[in-house]
């Protein structure tokens, strides 16, 4: 990719903005971290420090008003601002990526998508997880048939943290479109559509563990997909002994994956894209095998393929200069808005929801 690289506007620097976003949209060929928007000095001293020569600002309101100077707005901000600063980026006719969840409904998301279409601006959601080491590697061996018929697919995103930390992510506020359905299972529910396709049946147990708690701490999600496959999938910060991130039994085999992928903690200890990224040890590999424990040594162990976060800015880059796919677009992620709160309406009332 040649010519002047794109001035990229990014709207908050906490951990979506200042670990993920800055980090990986610096890293890009043909894009260009231009200007931080936070309103903690904290953090604007932070944004400084490590992109020197970015331009800081606090208030939204002058950086939309300059936002003609910019080739893209990344939005990383709490998840109640994401709709009217994409709606007013769009307005502005800037392409657009917005951190997940893009939206707290997926009403309010297809009307983000509409918008994008009428104006004719780029607008993409920030899935970084469809590019997490294990999942490419299972989206291989799906697409290689080493499993055959995939019959079920549990994924888990856990986490043992029985202390709450505070901030908007734990409000019981429903404005704040907090609680883990929303934050993790974002993640898990976007990948079981990539793999498996439309849902027509949601059945869920949403609960609320820990002592001072206001939203779903521990929740556990079962989606019949159209094409028979049953996806199981687990958010909690209140699992002592974590399972398998994967368990996937096909009519051939089956696949089991521990551990996350290392992305995320690369990205918080100040590592940055470069040679052998996103690559883990053989130890942490997972194993395909048919009746047998991979517990016990049982199956064979597959190479984990190297995780990529850096392809989805490459991807938006390529969007916006030669035309290239967008990598993910609010209509899908509208999909997965769909099965929350379809997820959010089971719990509730305790029973599947039909979609």
């Amino acid at each position: 990719m040649t010519g002047t690289p794109l001035r990229v506007g990014l709207v908050g620097y906490g951990l979506a903005g200042s670990v993920f976003h800055a980090p990986l949209i610096a890293a890009t060929e043909g894009l260009a971290l231009d200007t931080v928007v936070t309103s903690n000095p904290e953090r604007q001293e932070q944004a400084r420090a490590e992109f020197p020569d970015v331009r800081v600002t606090a208030a939204p309101d002058e950086f939309l008003a300059r936002a003609a100077d910019l080739d893209l707005i990344v939005i990383a901000s709490p998840n109640k601002t994401h709709v009217p600063l994409a709606t007013a980026a769009l307005k502005a006719g800037v392409p657009v990526v917005v951190d997940k969840p893009i939206a707290g409904t997926s009403a309010e998301a297809r009307e983000l998508a509409a918008l994008a279409e009428e104006r004719g601006v780029f607008l993409s959601v920030f899935q970084n997880r469809r590019w997490d080491n294990d999942f490419l590697t299972l989206r291989r061996l799906i697409t290689e048939g080493e499993l055959g018929d995939v019959y079920r697919f549990e994924s888990r995103f856990e986490r043992w943290r029985p202390q709450l930390k505070g901030g908007w992510r734990e409000s019981g506020d429903p404005a704040e479109i907090g609680g883990l359905l929303y934050d993790l299972g974002s993640h898990v529910v976007d990948q079981a559509l990539v793999l498996f396709g439309p849902v027509t049946q949601v059945y869920a147990e949403s609960d609320t563990r820990r002592p001072g708690a206001e939203t779903d701490d521990d929740t556990f999600l079962a989606l019949t997909h159209a094409n028979g496959v049953r996806s199981h999938l687990y958010v909690s910060a209140t699992t002592a002994q974590l399972g398998p991130r994967f368990r996937v039994l096909g009519s051939r085999a089956g696949y089991v994956k521990y551990g996350l992928d290392p992305q995320e903690a690369a990205l918080r200890e100040g590592r940055r894209p470069g040679p052998d990224w996103g690559t883990e040890p053989e130890d942490l590999w997972g194993r395909v095998g048919a009746g047998e424990s991979p517990l016990t040594g049982g199956g064979r162990p597959v190479r984990t393929l190297p995780g990529d976060y850096p392809a989805y800015y490459a991807a938006v880059a390529k969007a916006l200069t030669d035309g290239g796919p967008n990598p993910v677009t609010a209509l899908e992620a509208a999909a997965a808005l769909d099965v929350l709160e379809a997820a959010r309406r089971s719990a509730r009332d305790g029973m599947a929801v039909a979609l």
